[in-house]
């Protein structure tokens, strides 16, 4: 399915704005805030703000095509993978990454075995990620 018809699934419409945008989460799964996009794009397409990558991407969370994630408390990052998933956070380098939990699957299927209808989850962690272990890089 291309970028067109990924929006137009979630109830989407497309413009080149939001297919640029929707583009650039899905092929850099890096969870990136939206001074990243905005940077990214900006030379691509010279009409776009950082109002307009703001709005879509509040559209995007809005419909489900995406979500936002609060881990950093300074920014808000984004990511195009809506499925059920932790996240890990690097206190060194800032990096996060996606984390499959089985605790997770197995949370929401109780709960919806119980007549709850999970909408969302959140799990973030955080401390010092291999690459800056491995490099000895531990912040302090």
């Amino acid at each position: 399915m291309n970028v067109y018809e990924y929006l137009l699934s979630y109830g989407i419409k497309p413009s080149v704005q939001r297919i640029a945008i929707m583009d650039y989460l899905l092929k850099h799964r890096t969870h990136p805030c939206i001074d990243e996009i905005y940077m990214a794009l900006c030379s691509e397409i010279p009409t776009l703000s950082k109002t307009t990558v703001y709005n879509t991407l509040k559209l995007f969370v809005e419909h489900g095509a995406a979500k936002m994630l609060t881990i950093d408390e300074r920014n808000a990052c984004f990511d195009a993978d809506t499925t059920m998933h932790a996240h890990f956070q690097c206190k060194v380098c800032g990096k996060i990454y996606d984390i499959q939990l089985e605790e997770i699957t197995s949370a929401i299927k109780l709960l919806e075995k119980e007549g709850y209808a999970v909408e969302e989850a959140h799990r973030y962690y955080k401390g010092i990620c291999p690459h800056c272990a491995e490099s000895g890089n531990t912040g302090n």
